[in-house]
């Protein structure tokens, strides 16, 4: 296998063919890594976002792994976006901090996709993500934990998702209903003042 004709074609600019070639890369991946590691020092977002996307499809490890994590911080949201995502692909319970903290990413979609990602991760996310909800979040954070928490339906997360009926967000309490309602307690009765 040709790995450095395999990274022109992923740099190429043509999606269709960068594709391929990451789709091969990752078939390949025990000769690819290192190059694909070096990509992720490249000051073009474009080829770090490529070579995400390349370590997304490869088998999980510990050192990838820990790059997709180190991607969380990329100064492009593009490419936080795209290791969020491998994220979901390659769940590892290491990722619970990064990805609470990836929560209040100012870009909203890499914080739905670490959302995503902890949803994967399902009741082993469940006590940082518990301890986020009593921390003090931005309101796109708090979202993604409700609805992470909903998601996951662990009758743990009631409590939580009790607190979040108490909003004042129409999204909270969206996502609390629907968590609870997917645990049984949809009909849920007030005591009277």
């Amino acid at each position: 296998m040709n790995i450095p004709a395999l990274l022109s074609e992923l740099l190429s600019g043509d999606d269709e063919r960068a594709e391929k070639a990451a789709l091969t890369l990752a078939e390949n991946q025990q000769t690819a890594l290192p190059e694909l590691y070096k990509l992720l020092e490249s000051p073009d977002p474009d080829q770090r976002w490529w070579a995400i996307r390349t370590l997304a499809g490869c088998e999980p490890a510990q050192q990838t792994t820990r790059h997709l994590l180190a991607a969380l911080d990329d100064p492009a949201s593009e490419v936080r976006q795209c290791a969020a995502l491998a994220l979901c692909h390659h769940p590892d319970p290491q990722a619970i901090p990064a990805l609470i903290r990836s929560l209040s990413d100012p870009d909203p979609m890499t914080a739905s996709l670490a959302g995503n990602a902890l949803t994967t991760l399902k009741d082993e996310a469940l006590p940082a993500l518990i301890t986020a909800m009593d921390e003090k979040q931005n309101p796109i954070a708090r979202r993604e934990i409700v609805r992470a928490l909903a998601e996951i339906g662990n009758p743990n997360a009631i409590p939580a998702l009790m607190k979040a009926l108490e909003s004042d967000s129409a999204l909270l309490q969206y996502w609390a209903e629907h968590g609870l309602e997917k645990l049984g307690l949809g009909m849920i009765f007030v005591k009277p003042s």
